[in-house]
């Protein structure tokens, strides 16, 4: 038996997963509805997590912060994922992330990396710099 608790919506059910023939036949308790269901037999299965790091900026410029006119000493530009990835997949990610070099301007949703890994997600930027 393993617990979870649901992250799906803000009720956070407490989640009780019963695995008694191993991953193919999951038994989920708890869950007020079946998205809790859904997550609890994925995180069990697959975990997947959206991932969140800093792409280098190729040399260090000033730029202009879009969100509030001021210049800045920019030296990485935030990047996610377009959607989760596997958790066991992730160092790989950053290795990836952390390897690309970025040249300005970039805007909020650019794709940085297409594909990635033939995943189906990009790796998009977070924030508009120029």
């Amino acid at each position: 038996m393993r617990n979870l608790t649901c992250i799906v919506c803000p009720i956070g059910c407490s989640l009780e997963i019963e695995d008694s023939n191993g991953l193919q036949n999951l038994s989920v308790t708890g869950n007020k509805c079946s998205r809790g269901k859904e997550y609890a037999i994925e995180e069990i299965r697959a975990p997947k997590r959206t991932v969140t790091a800093t792409a280098q900026i190729i040399g260090i410029q000033t730029a202009a912060d879009t969100n509030n006119g001021a210049e800045l000493s920019i030296h990485r530009v935030p990047v996610k994922t377009s959607s989760p990835c596997l958790r066991e997949k992730i160092p790989a990610l950053l290795e990836d992330i952390y390897k690309i070099k970025v040249n300005l301007p970039v805007k909020m949703g650019d794709v940085l990396i297409s594909n990635w890994n033939n995943e189906n997600f990009d790796v998009i930027a977070t924030r508009t710099i120029k």
